[in-house]
């Protein structure tokens, strides 16, 4: 009895023992899982990131050869001007059809071969600058624009796909700080690659082209949609019928983005040039270094309100009316004392604040406010406006400060207020922003 008793107890003791070396082998793996999702998410948000770095690196990073290309190339301070125009025209032009084509087939299907004509257009750029031919970089350069055209827009309607609440908003918020954050680098990389020779910086660019494709071929996995495609015909009934029931959503978000960024180069621009200018004699890297100081604090703003607004309506209207607020005043602020450097820098740093609580929410807001099926051509326009706007910012800031700059920065002041009372006044999320 004894020894049954015991070989029972000992049967049941091994099944026990056995049941609580599975729980612990189980719990071991719950465990893991939790941690190689974190990892697999974080490497699919450093991929989709490296778009929009992608598509600023191929504008900002020429802008401080444009000196050496005028003076190589025998061209004119316009025609060199027209490498940057060209470019951000043509993307303007192609992006609403980039849209439309990752609609009707997918998001990969266009980043893909857009990075690929981007850069192979940069070889080509590159090539025509060692040859010294003007007109063949300028097309090269066209070609690249209807490259670009397929990249940031897209990858953030991707993100409206793969990801849903809090995990939406951190990464569009990534993807905003990525942008941020090449307009950080991007002057002082192009002033370093320019020691080596000129157009170093044409060359190096589809270097990062090729790792922006393969890290979106191998680490993105985009999620398959149900829904037939329809008909050209229908598509652009659904998009006139969308802008019927939420027109005064997305135009007052497009405007509201759009003025940001306007704002944003705007101000980079007129500081690059009081940098430049007696008694300052501020340029090359050293520049690059003082322009990165307002855009530190777009990056870290925008990048800290993706990770914080979730899918939390209330704290993005908040957010994007403080952020306005931050904007108005820094810059009226500016108005009066901006000769003073020091305190120019400062106001500058606090509108890029401002930008940087602004546009993540937006984001968020704009891949949420329709479909998958109609998702590209709503961020596309969006992206497109966003394009003019930092198209228009340079040139029209410099028109303004040839009068006086206490009625530039009171008109960008004025301006800041009008996406205030835009915002105010037409968008309204719900409490809990659904994906």
């Amino acid at each position: 009895m004894s020894t049954k008793t015991k070989t029972r107890w000992s049967g049941n003791g091994n099944q026990s023992s056995n049941h609580q070396s599975q729980q612990l082998s189980s719990s071991s793996k719950n465990s893991k899982q939790p941690a190689a999702k974190s990892s697999t998410k974080w490497l699919q948000y450093l991929a989709l990131s490296t778009v929009p770095l992608v598509l600023v690196l191929g504008n900002s990073m020429l802008v401080p050869i444009l000196p050496d290309m005028e003076r190589k190339l025998s061209i004119s301070t316009l025609q060199a001007s027209m490498v940057i125009t060209l470019f951000s025209i043509a993307a303007a032009i192609v992006i609403p059809i980039a849209g439309y084509l990752s609609d009707r087939f997918s998001r990969k299907a266009v980043i893909l071969p857009s990075l690929a004509l981007y850069g192979i257009a940069g070889i080509a750029a590159g090539i025509a600058a060692v040859m010294g031919s003007y007109t063949m970089l300028i097309i090269s350069r066209a070609v690249q624009g209807i490259g670009a055209a397929g990249t940031a827009p897209i990858a953030m309607a991707l993100v409206g796909d793969m990801y849903k609440d809090g995990e939406e908003s951190e990464a569009l918020g990534l993807i905003e700080a990525s942008n941020g954050a090449g307009k950080v680098i991007s002057p002082i990389l192009g002033s370093l690659l320019a020691l080596l020779a000129w157009y170093a910086p044409l060359f190096a660019f589809p270097l990062f082209c090729a790792a922006s494709f393969f890290a979106m071929l191998l680490l993105i996995k985009e999620p398959s949609s149900d829904k037939e495609s329809s008909t050209i015909k229908q598509y652009t009934a659904d998009i006139v019928q969308l802008f019927r029931s939420k027109g005064a959503f997305l135009l007052s978000a497009f405007t509201s983005g759009s003025l940001g960024l306007f704002i944003l180069f705007g101000v980079l621009f007129r500081l690059s040039d009081v940098l430049e200018k007696p008694p300052h004699l501020i340029d090359g890297v050293a520049k690059g270094g003082v322009l990165a100081i307002p855009l530190l604090g777009l990056v870290i703003t925008a990048y800290s309100t993706g990770h914080s607004i979730k899918s939390n309506g209330h704290l993005m209207r908040r957010l994007m009316l403080i952020g306005l607020a931050i904007m108005a005043c820094s810059l009226t602020a500016a108005a009066f004392m901006h000769r003073n450097l020091y305190a120019l820098i400062a106001f500058a740093f606090l509108s890029s604040v401002g930008t940087g609580l602004l546009l993540p929410c937006l984001n968020t807001l704009i891949t949420n406010a329709v479909d998958r099926s109609h998702r590209g051509m709503i961020t596309s326009l969006y992206s497109s406006l966003r394009f003019f706007g930092v198209a228009l910012g340079p040139p029209l800031f410099g028109m303004l400060a040839a009068r006086s700059d206490t009625l530039l920065y009171s008109v960008v002041a004025i301006l800041s207020v009008v996406g205030l009372c835009l915002i105010a006044g037409f968008v309204h999320p719900p409490s809990k922003v659904k994906g």
